[in-house]
């Protein structure tokens, strides 16, 4: 019996993605609904029965988008701090040290963040 070669099965993993995605776009297309002319409401803003002001589709500043990216990073930091904490009396103090070392560079990343005036909403 022969071993097939070792990226066989990833090729197959590639294409079934490839052709899953495929086949969900052209269903999407098949099944949308179509409206030939669509009323004028559909297109105007909706703010909680309020009267819009302004335009509807304003430049958003970079700032939110740095400050977003910053709370992700943070967010996933304190998951991993849950999952190490419930394991640590297992693991050991190799393990200890490895968090202390990993929330040290993330205290730099901040540091550097803040430094840079990246937490400020008027940059």
């Amino acid at each position: 019996m022969t071993v097939p070669h070792p990226y066989v099965g990833l090729a197959v993993h590639a294409l079934i993605c490839v052709a899953l995605g495929a086949g969900l776009i052209a269903a999407a297309r098949l099944l949308r609904h179509r409206v030939l002319r669509s009323p004028a409401q559909t297109h105007e803003t909706y703010e909680c029965g309020e009267v819009p002001f302004g335009p509807a589709w304003r430049k958003t500043p970079v700032g939110f988008y740095l400050l977003a990216l910053l709370f992700i990073l943070f967010d996933a930091e304190a998951a991993f701090l849950f999952l190490w904490v419930q394991s640590l009396r297992e693991l050991g103090l190799v393990a200890f040290w490895a968090m202390v070392v990993f929330l040290a560079v993330l205290l730099l990343g901040w540091a550097y963040a803040w430094r840079k005036g990246d937490l400020s909403w008027t940059r």
